[in-house]
Formats: structure tokens, sequence, C-alpha cells
């Protein structure tokens, strides 16, 4: 008699390609939980800007990694990576399928691949990067990462100055660019994984973006923003949705510029992931509404 592989379904895509929508319908359909890759929903105070699934949806279906970090916590991928292991190992004692979800393509290659030893960062580096970026600001880490370790600025969200920062002290601890760290050999997982990738026309895709930024501001962007100005700082509010308003709050652009910044960071951004699911995994592309290519490509990767 044959075990029954484990399968961990991994659905990828830029913003607004309709993730969640198609993670939750799947979770119903082989009756499992999703695991969020998306590391701005880890934060309870991130809601309407992150687009998290409704508490309705997650009332139906069971989510992990979703508004269990305040705003101030610092939480890597490191940590993101052995915590997931964990709900996985506890997953599949009683599923067969696990669901995984988000635009996070670094937490989603650390949840599948696994992450290698980092260099150690001695106290001078950390604290010579330290001085140079009160300098020379996040340009001037934009600048060194693109010089050290151009591979990985490619794939980095550009705008986080804790990713640019980790990334820069490493290139110059081990003498090595950071991307050669991560998984130079994938950990065997013990698990099948079956990799989805969500794609939809340029125009469409484009579209979707804006119509979803005028829903946030319609659900209250602008008064979540508003509320984590004392917070600005910390990592997560680099983030597209929040810097834009937190520009018009200083009076440096007005509410109808900072919003159009917000579509076109957005649509910025998913180019960026496009690109970096393009190059990493052996995606299936499918279109998210095409449910049964979807099963098709699901129930073809049974062993």
């Amino acid at each position: 008699m044959f075990a029954i592989v484990k399968r961990l379904i991994v659905i990828g895509g830029a913003t607004a390609t309709g993730k969640t929508t198609l993670a939750i319908r799947l979770a119903r359909h082989f009756d499992t939980e999703i695991l969020s890759a998306d590391s701005r929903q880890f934060y309870r105070e991130m809601s309407i800007g992150t687009a998290k699934p409704t508490l309705l949806e997650r009332g139906d279906v069971t989510h992990h990694f979703i508004d269990f970090l305040h705003v101030t916590d610092d939480y890597s991928i490191g940590d993101y990576e052995r915590d997931a292991m964990r709900v996985l190992d506890r997953l599949f004692q009683q599923k067969d399928v696990a669901i995984v979800t988000g635009g996070s393509g670094l937490y989603i290659k650390a949840l599948c691949e696994g992450l290698d030893e980092f260099t150690e960062v001695p106290p001078d580096i950390r604290q010579a990067v330290a001085e140079s970026e009160k300098t020379g600001g996040l340009a001037w880490l934009q600048s060194e990462v693109e010089r050290l370790d151009p591979a990985y600025f490619a794939l980095v969200d550009r705008r986080n100055p804790a990713r640019l920062r980790r990334a820069l002290e490493v290139c110059l601890a081990g003498g090595l660019p950071y991307s050669s760290f991560l998984a130079r050999e994938k950990k065997p997982r013990p698990f099948q994984i079956v990799f989805l990738l969500l794609e939809l026309p340029r125009e469409e895709l484009y579209a979707r973006i804006d119509a979803r930024v005028d829903s946030m501001i319609a659900a209250g962007l602008e008064d979540e923003a508003r509320s984590l100005l004392p917070y600005r700082e910390r990592p997560a509010l680099h983030t597209v949705g929040y810097e834009e308003f937190f520009d018009f709050f200083d009076g440096k652009i007005s509410r109808e510029a900072a919003i159009d910044k917000i579509k076109q960071h957005s649509r910025n951004y998913a180019k960026r992931q496009a690109t970096w699911f393009r190059k990493y995994g052996e995606w299936v592309r499918v279109h998210p509404e095409d449910w049964e290519g979807v099963l098709g490509v699901v129930d073809g990767q049974k062993s």
C-alpha cells in the first residue's frame, strides 16, 4: 500500500491577481487551511492597506500568519520559515493538502526551499552601515545593495530599508552577495509542492489595482494610515499605501496626489512581483478564474 503524499499548493502572483479568492476556494474544496505569505498581513494594525481576507472569510477557512504581530514586533524570514514549517507539520497530520499564498516571494522561497546559515555580522560593520544610512538614507542603501548584489536588488522591496540594510551588512561581513546565502542547496521538504502562478493581461491587472485602491480609500485607508503615524519609521510601514499618506500628512503632496501615487506605486510593485515570480520556481501559469484549469494542474500532480 502506497503512502499518501502530502501536497502544498503555493499560489503566487502580483498584487490584485485574485490570490486570496482562489486560495479560499481551494481550501474549501480540499477542506484544509491557508498559510499567508504576505509579510504585511502579519500585523494587526495594517488591515485595509494590505487587503487582508475579511473576518467572514477567515471564519469560514482557517488562516495562519494573519494579525499575529504588533507593528513594532520584529519578525524575520527565518522566523517565518521555522514557524510555518511547524504549522505544516501539525496540519499534515490531519490533512493531505495545505495552501500557502501571498505576494512576498522571499517568504515563499524560504518555506519551499529553506534558508542557508548567514554570515554573522560583527558590531563594527553594523554600526558603520547605520552611520552611513543616517547620512545617505534610503537612496544610499539602494545604491550600495545594487552595487554589491544586483541579483538580490532586482528582487527585493527597494522601499524596505530593513531588508536592504540586512543584505548590505551580510555582503560586507561575508565578502559574498547576500543572494548567495539564499538556499544554495534546496532543503528537502516532506511534501510535494504545486506552484500556481496567477496572471492577468496588463490592462486588466492595472484596472483591478486602481479599483482596489479606490475601495481601500472608501474603506478608510487614510484614517488607518493616520493611526500608524507614531510608528512610521518601523520597517512594516515602508509600504505602498501608507508612505504616500504620510507624505500627505506632512504637507508634501496633496491628498489627490497621494492616491494617484498609491496607484502608481502599486502598479510598479506588481511589475516587480511579476518579474520575481517568473524567475523563481516551477510555476504553472493559470488565470485566477479558470477553476477547471486550476484543478487540472493540482490533481495532475498527485503522486
